[in-house]
């Protein structure tokens, strides 16, 4: 059978990169960052679990289903703009064409009528269960870990699969053949090794499909040995508390053997210590869902069952978005900052890729105040935090030097220790950075302003309530925190909207709002087509939760424009 997913002429050309296969993942992962939530208790059933997980072998590197629902996907594309959704519609022709056209097979007439809801696709690497060695390179690329794709396709309608794979369409020049493996009759085309294509149907519900004869016969010993996906570490255990009826897509990574595949890249191995620290961490999964103002996004991570780390238990987040005004624009809050920093500097030592080395900023905070990161600021940071932007509105009378507001706010566990770093801060501005200490008051409330030698507010602390420290720098906003206000952040629809509220309590959250942050403010560039993106999103929320010693949930919801109903995509021309 001409494969339906799968073009005959990548045959001739090289497998592609595991950084643009796991850039794919990413990509789906993350923007798929795409009803109500099916959560289940007990014994997990098939139905809970990742379309085809008992056939993918326990090394696939990852797996992604997506939905054969033409009506999911008319949903996705009426998300955005028009410009986004072109690019979309773009890119959906090219790969019916490519996968499905260029082969001779029309979806709604040769696939449709037999198929399940999801297909899924997964990525394994041969060699990805043994040690790492050198590999031989080839014209710069690493041939000794190859990866092989696998594609099931669970079959609602035995009758009409049969016949499609009775009777294949062979690409020009190719030739199937039989043979059979563990009972199993398998088609698959003549050529070199590593370039055949083959089909098999298991026990008449599914049609596997993939790019290599040996990969089929992995995906075989995986089925009929019970040695798959479902019984990999923490898999059946954790893959169902993300679990949806009918999802729009789901995925699966796993990070140890993913991680061992990126360390034999030649142009960016991973150092042992990242290595070691990554065998911690075992996998991520989730589901993506489409609903009417955007995509929601659910997904867990757990550890390896062997890892000596365990996990803090302390979901205590979800209180500073009471302390904020309305109109703030982006917040991101945490429980508990001396643990996360604790939690950074034991996965980024020895790390590279790092954003910020642990010594590197002990000695920066140690050289501009004198004071000691750990001893003298993060002692006392045990409670709740968070990192907001709030925009500055410009008050008659008051110079206009800044747009906007970093603001830190911080649950103290201990106040005396607090009160003292905070002197010790007061004092260091005034004698080495020659700043004003001005004792004020706002609202009746007393706070502590540094003024710059030219005149300017630069910065503000003071507490909230009995033990919540705060510090402002920019614009002077405290009168909109200072009482707290009546209209908060929490009470406003976009932010109930676009946070996810199923996780309660939480370990931290995230909100930005994007429509007005990018009007107002210039962004630094990250993605391709990033002002397209943009444009295209209202805002994006995130919530996370410690589920237990050893597993975490996340939560995400990206708040979309709608580009209003597409049109038909063009028809397909057969050549």
């Amino acid at each position: 059978m001409a494969l339906p997913l799968v073009s005959s002429p990548m045959k001739k050309k090289k497998k592609p990169s595991l950084v643009l296969t796991l850039s794919f993942a990413g990509l789906l992962i993350c923007t798929g960052s795409a009803a109500y939530w099916l959560l289940t208790q007990g014994k997990s059933s098939s139905q809970e679990l990742l379309p085809g997980a008992n056939i993918i072998p326990q090394d696939a590197l990852f797996a992604v289903s997506l939905s054969t629902d033409s009506g999911q996907w008319e949903k996705l594309r009426e998300f955005g703009t028009k410009e986004t959704q072109s690019l979309l519609d773009k890119n959906l022709v090219q790969l019916r064409d490519r996968f499905l056209t260029n082969n001779g097979y029309d979806f709604q007439k040769d696939i449709s009528p037999w198929v399940g809801n999801q297909v899924t696709i997964a990525i394994l690497a041969p060699n990805a269960s043994k040690p790492p060695s050198k590999p031989i390179a080839t014209n710069g690329e690493i041939t000794g870990n190859e990866q092989s794709m696998v594609m099931i396709l669970p079959v609602k309608n035995i009758e009409r699969a049969s016949s499609i794979l009775a009777q294949p369409k062979a690409a020009k020049g190719d030739k199937w053949i039989d043979r059979t493996y563990q009972n199993v009759v398998i088609k698959e085309t003549e050529g070199q090794v590593g370039e055949k294509l083959s089909a098999a149907l298991l026990d008449k519900r599914f049609l596997v499909i993939t790019d290599n004869p040996k990969t089929t016969e992995r995906a075989i010993d995986a089925y009929k040995s019970q040695s798959s996906l479902v019984t990999s570490a923490g898999f059946a255990e954790n893959f169902p508390k993300v679990s949806h009826y009918q999802p729009f897509a789901q995925f699966y990574v796993n990070v140890p053997y993913a991680a061992r595949i990126a360390a034999k890249s030649p142009n960016r191995a991973l150092p042992a210590q990242v290595l070691s620290q990554l065998q911690n961490n075992q996998a991520i999964a989730g589901t993506m869902t489409l609903e009417s103002q955007g995509i929601r996004l659910k997904s867990v991570s757990w550890l390896n069952p062997n890892s000596q780390r365990l996990l803090a238990m302390e979901n205590k987040a979800g209180k500073m978005q009471n302390r904020l005004p309305t109109e703030t624009l982006m917040m991101v809050s945490g429980q508990n900052l001396q643990q996360f920093w604790a939690d950074y500097v034991s996965t980024s030592q020895g790390n590279p890729y790092s954003p910020v080395m642990p010594e590197q900023l002990r000695n920066g905070v140690k050289s501009l105040t004198s004071l000691d990161l750990d001893r003298d600021l993060l002692s006392w940071m045990r409670g709740e935090f968070s990192v907001s932007v709030i925009p500055n509105t410009p008050k008659e009378g008051l110079p206009d030097n800044f747009r906007a507001a970093l603001v830190f706010m911080v649950q103290a566990s201990d106040r005396t220790r607090a009160e003292t770093a905070l002197k010790q801060l007061d004092e260091v501005m005034k004698t080495q950075y020659q700043f004003q200490i001005q004792y004020t008051t706002v609202n009746n409330k007393p706070v502590v302003n540094w003024v710059a030698p030219f005149g300017t507010l630069t910065a503000t602390h003071g507490w909230l309530d009995e033990d919540v420290a705060f510090l402002a720098l920019g614009a002077p906003v405290t009168d909109t925190i200072v009482p707290r206000p009546n209209n908060t952040l929490a009470s406003t629809a976009l932010f109930q909207n676009t946070v996810p509220r199923e996780l309660n309590p939480t370990n931290g959250q995230f909100f930005l709002d994007v429509e007005h942050t990018a009007k107002n403010f210039p962004l630094p560039s990250f993605l391709p087509n990033q002002r397209m993106l943009l444009n295209a999103t209202r805002s994006i929320g995130v919530s996370a939760a410690v589920s237990d010693s050893r597993s975490t949930r996340y939560d995400i919801f990206l708040s979309l424009q709608k580009a209003g109903k597409p049109e038909p995509l063009p028809s397909p021309v057969n050549k």
